[in-house]
């Protein structure tokens, strides 16, 4: 899923103000610092759905037998080998 900086850099502050508004994490540093630090992490995560969502649809798109994207088939084959995926990059 591809988000616009503008997308990030407002996820960020959002994620950021409610964190601290709830009292879950408190600064020891500078604010933007910590911003642009969450801001890489997301981007890396994004990076890995991608990744991961491009080996899936390949190995959809490999099989003989062609299921339609976006059948009932499709979409729990989909989910499957997603999971499998996040399991075998350690993200579950």
């Amino acid at each position: 899923m591809r988000l616009s900086d503008e997308k990030i850099t407002h996820l960020t502050h959002v994620a950021l103000r409610g964190l601290l508004q709830k009292g879950v994490i408190s600064l020891s540093g500078e604010e933007g610092q910590i911003r642009r630090q969450m801001r890489r992490v997301i981007i890396k995560e994004l990076k890995i759905a991608e990744d991961i969502d491009k080996a899936v649809r390949e190995k959809l798109h490999s099989y003989s037998k062609k299921i339609p994207e976006g059948s009932a088939e499709w979409d729990v084959l989909y989910r499957k080998f997603f999971r499998e995926e996040l399991v075998r990059h350690g993200r579950i």
